[in-house]
């Protein structure tokens, strides 16, 4: 899930010392010389296996915590919340240099708005990332029994009862905000050049973002923040209600990640007013 650290050579820092740092330039909409490369499928290869990885895990600690009955049986909303934490800060930690350790389609879309990567990568690794988590989904439904899994609820996304749509979707736009933010912030390559040790620490600022938003907002609608994950268990689930509220789940989080990239490119690194300078 963390910005494109090592993909292209034109995201490499310019200056070893970090002195004379210049921004690198904007990726293009498109690049055909992509297809021709084995980086470009390698690196869709391991958002698929990430986001596999990620929405199996998070999937089976959802289950397990519908599972358990009292305080002590189950591990809870705090359980839950640092299963996907701290699956996202392993899973950025091994793909970072493979993919830019995106695992949600919202980081990619994100990234892609500030012209970090291409448009064709973003939508190839968007659709490794839906495929990644419905493989997952049927998986854990296929060792849970279809009893057990319908009985738990799948790991599906919906709107808590209590809660209007519209505050389901405040709650997802607000929290893939924090979560893009912190993508922009933890893999800016200005930060990189000034401190060597914000590589380092990045996947952990992110997983750590997923675990926070995730303690605010599971009440609210069990926390989405990551469309292909809301998706994938939606199909293999495929009960009305995670269907009505799908579009809660991926308008929330591409609008809070178009904003974030927008006030990180815009107001915190001004980057268009420095051709005024």
């Amino acid at each position: 899930m963390a910005g494109e650290l090592k993909i292209e050579d034109r995201q490499e820092m310019i200056d070893t010392d970090g002195q004379d740092y210049v921004d690198p330039p904007p990726a293009p909409m498109f690049d055909a010389e992509e297809f021709r490369s084995w980086s470009f499928y390698r690196a869709g290869l391991a958002e698929f296996v990430a986001t596999f990885l990620f929405v199996y895990v998070s999937v089976l600690a959802v289950m397990g915590a519908k599972r358990g009955h009292g305080l002590c049986s189950g591990i809870g909303i705090q359980g839950i919340s640092w299963a996907f934490g701290g699956s996202i800060f392993v899973l950025v930690h091994c793909t970072s240099d493979l993919s830019g350790g995106h695992i949600n389609p919202a980081v990619t879309f994100g990234l892609a708005l500030a012209r970090k990567l291409t448009v064709t990568r973003a939508v190839f690794y968007v659709a490794m990332q839906c495929l990644g988590a419905m493989c997952a989904a049927a998986v854990v439904k296929r060792f849970q029994g279809k009893d057990n899994y319908e009985l738990l609820g799948g790991g599906a996304n919906s709107v808590s009862p209590g809660y209007s749509k519209g505050a389901g979707l405040l709650a997802e736009l607000m929290g893939t905000f924090v979560l893009v933010y912190t993508v922009f912030t933890a893999t800016d390559p200005k930060r990189r050049a000034r401190d060597p040790h914000i590589p380092v620490l990045a996947p952990l600022a992110i997983g750590f973002s997923v675990a926070m938003v995730h303690l605010a907002t599971i009440p609210v609608t069990g926390t989405g923040i990551n469309p292909a994950r809301s998706l994938g268990t939606a199909i293999l689930y495929n009960k009305a209600k995670p269907w009505h509220d799908q579009w809660v789940f991926w308008v929330g989080p591409l609008v809070g990640a178009g904003l974030a990239a927008l006030y990180h490119e815009i107001v915190i690194r001004a980057l268009p007013f420095k051709s005024l300078r």
